[in-house]
């Protein structure tokens, strides 16, 4: 093809053919990439905010006194295992682990049995008082604690038969009550996402309420039960005002109360890097936890929104 027929089919053409995106997308599109650009900013300073004291204790843990209170922020030079071992053996973080370790997995478990059994009952069964009942839990979300440990306190000392304070059966009873209105809340909002039709079926079929729920409804409701898990084994661990006030005997203390003792009474002779180690014996656990399920805590709360 010659120049000049190259040309002729150019003009055929014409000019090239402008941008016809509509205003408004050009608009949604651009403010969209500003709230993008925030969000992303916004996360990262808040994990900055978390991770950078985290990662501080962490290297904390490795370091002797003088090196955490001369260089707070260097790396250690020498790793001070030895930190982790005063920790667990001198300032008896042994022990307060294995307390807080059978009185939370106490409360987990009863928390979570209990608290699917009612709201599997709340989502499922139509019967007088149903929605009073479930507002009296999600009332229950609202309640201070601060206006409950004075009266708890004195029902505890004074229950019949013996007291229930400095006992690990008085505070796993006191963590369920404290976590079920929360689990309730969210359990029945995930069964009622369930199919009605499986359940129907089992029944059908022969098989009991009790063991249509405990081995048809159950198993599907995994997913909102690790999530809800993981909350409730979250916040109990973490607990400090109600074993604070209901646990005073130092045998049966939990790790929040040991490592507030230490901090406020200066353990350690000022072995600030024994201390540091006491501290991520509190937190690796949450952090392991969390790890292990975090895939299924998002799929638990995505959950009732995907169907």
């Amino acid at each position: 093809m010659t120049t000049e027929e190259i040309e002729a089919v150019a003009k055929q053409d014409g000019p090239a053919t402008p941008d016809r995106t509509p205003e408004p997308a050009k608009r949604k599109s651009s403010e969209g990439g500003v709230l993008n650009v925030f969000s992303h900013g916004i996360l990262i300073v808040w994990g900055l905010m978390v991770g950078v004291p985290l990662l501080w204790v962490a290297w904390s843990a490795f370091k002797d006194s003088n090196g955490i209170l001369t260089d707070p922020w260097g790396l250690p030079t020498v790793l001070h295992w030895e930190n982790w071992s005063n920790a667990w053996e001198d300032a008896n973080m042994g022990q307060y682990f294995v307390n807080t370790a059978i009185i939370v997995g106490g409360s987990v478990i009863g928390t979570m049995v209990l608290g699917s059994m009612a709201a599997y009952v709340l989502a499922r069964f139509e019967f007088p008082g149903n929605r009073f009942i479930y507002y009296l839990f999600v009332a229950g979300m609202s309640f201070p604690v601060f206006m409950l440990v004075i009266p708890l306190f004195f029902v505890m000392r004074d229950f019949p038969g013996s007291s229930l304070l400095a006992t690990y059966h008085g505070l796993i009873l006191v963590y369920i009550a404290y976590s079920l209105p929360f689990t309730v809340f969210f359990m029945t909002a995930f069964f009622r996402t369930l199919p009605a039709t499986v359940a129907e079926a089992a029944l059908i079929d022969g098989a009991s309420h009790s063991r249509t729920f405990f081995q048809v409804m159950l198993p599907m409701a995994k997913p909102g039960l690790i999530s809800i898990g993981i909350f409730n084994f979250l916040g109990q661990w973490n607990q400090y005002l109600l074993p604070m006030v209901l646990n005073q005997q130092e045998d049966k203390y939990v790790l929040t109360q040991g490592l507030a003792m230490i901090a406020l009474q200066q353990g350690y002779e000022n072995d600030w890097g024994a201390l540091m180690a006491g501290m991520m014996i509190a937190m690796l656990p949450v952090l392991v936890v969390y790890a292990i399920f975090q895939r299924q805590v998002q799929s638990g709360l995505t959950a009732g929104a995907l169907k």
